[in-house]
């Protein structure tokens, strides 16, 4: 997953995922314009393991994620080394980091390593399929990329809300499933066809909080309010804590 090479950064004139427009409007007499794009709206889906109490999510390379490291390491000046030496005292190394090479490090400079674009997040998915339920492409999204088959009917809906309100405006909504390791029938990992490459990983309930915190561990918002929602509404249920 985190071998990454040939990097080359080029015009996106079409796309079947991202449409530019500019939208020019008054506002109170105001004149005004903004740039946004239209994409698919998504579904997400908190998983939880009945059997091993812990919480299913996926890892994965993320571009937009890494060219953003990219930029923002590009403008940074660089530390001192008494800087330096200070704060790699302080953070811990992330396990994404571990076993390095040297031609890995040497090149940091123009490119970071491939774990600066790794992400936590919870199974996910485009609503992209017309004669679908929301409910439907949720339970074949948790198949695909997690490995477990749950009926539609199982899902339990969080809520809804938007993403990128101020580039896409997209709606998301998020489900709820439990699962056990009944319901596990593959090792999931996504849809090579398309491209995808997904790390299934477990995180205790007892860890989760701690988890979502923290800021070390790069993960979307989606996974920090889920875990909220199960403290608040599931955690009396199981009688564990989520060591808030």
């Amino acid at each position: 997953m985190e071998e990454i090479n040939n990097i080359e950064v080029v015009p996106c004139t079409e796309s079947d995922y991202l449409k530019p427009f500019r939208v020019h409007y008054n506002q109170n007499g105001t004149k005004k314009s903004w740039d946004f794009m239209r994409t698919h709206d998504s579904v997400s889906v908190l998983i939880f393991n009945t059997t091993s109490h812990c919480f299913i999510l996926v890892k994965q390379f993320r571009p937009a994620v890494y060219m953003c490291e990219w930029e923002r390491n590009k403008t940074q000046p660089p530390q001192s080394a008494e800087k330096t030496e200070e704060g790699a005292a302080e953070a811990a190394v992330p396990e994404s980091q571990e076993g390095q090479s040297a031609s890995e490090k040497e090149g940091s400079s123009a490119w970071p390593p491939a774990s600066a674009g790794i992400t936590y997040e919870l199974c996910a998915g485009l609503v992209d399929k017309p004669n679908c339920s929301l409910e439907e492409i949720a339970r074949q999204e948790v198949l695909e990329e997690c490995g477990y088959d749950v009926p539609a009917s199982k899902l339990k809906r969080i809520t809804s809300y938007r993403s990128g309100v101020g580039v896409t405006g997209a709606k998301q909504t998020m489900f709820y499933a439990e699962v056990s390791d009944d319901n596990c029938v593959s090792a999931g990992g996504g849809e090579p066809r398309e491209g995808e490459l997904i790390e299934v990983v477990k995180v205790p309930l007892h860890e989760a909080m701690t988890f979502a915190y923290d800021e070390r561990i790069p993960k979307t918002m989606g996974v920090i309010f889920s875990f909220i929602w199960f403290h608040n509404n599931m955690s009396p249920k199981y009688k564990i804590s989520t060591n808030v």
